[in-house]
């Protein structure tokens, strides 16, 4: 009787970790397995688009890293977040060297909005979302004291700032 009583079972509670959440966290992989292949897709059209300076091969690309992004759905946000924002930031470039500024500047705002707080930057340090939103015309260049509040490439600014010269002169 004795052995009985100091050998009792323990069952998972509904707090424990068990089944549902193995489940849940083999389809996160299996979405991120999906998406990281997606891109490997959208990364050789990329790359085609680049050898070819072909504008619909950049829209092609582009909105296959869309398509990869909307695949994994809203149960996994915070999956990836670093990666998804560098794939989704090439989108961006992407359509705009496609020709469709319209859906570029949409997209950055989508991506302003769910990245509010956190920002690319280039190896040069300039950031992504300034760079985009100059180039897009999202920001107002006459307020930006000729583009030096601004951290976006000095080159960029210096064609920015004589592109504003012969507009005005």
């Amino acid at each position: 009787m004795l052995l009985l009583t100091a050998c009792h079972a323990t069952f998972p509670t509904e707090t424990d970790e068990g089944i549902g959440f193995r489940e849940e966290r083999h389809a996160e992989i299996t979405a991120m397995q999906n998406y990281r292949e997606c891109l490997d897709e959208a990364a050789i059209l990329d790359s085609k688009a680049r050898q070819a300076g072909s504008h619909a091969r950049y829209l092609a690309s582009a909105r296959m890293m869309e398509k990869c992004e909307a695949g994994l759905g809203p149960e996994s946000s915070g999956l990836a977040v670093e990666e998804r924002m560098k794939s989704y930031a090439l989108s961006i470039q992407n359509y705009f060297k496609g020709g469709d500024v319209i859906k570029a500047r949409a997209n950055l705002n989508k991506f302003k909005a769910a990245y509010s707080d956190h920002d690319l930057y280039y190896s040069d340090g300039a950031s992504f979302s300034d760079t985009m939103s100059l180039l897009l015309g999202l920001e107002n260049d006459s307020a930006l004291g000729e583009f030096s509040i601004v951290n976006v490439n000095p080159m960029l600014k210096t064609e920015l700032r004589r592109i504003r010269y012969w507009q005005r002169n």
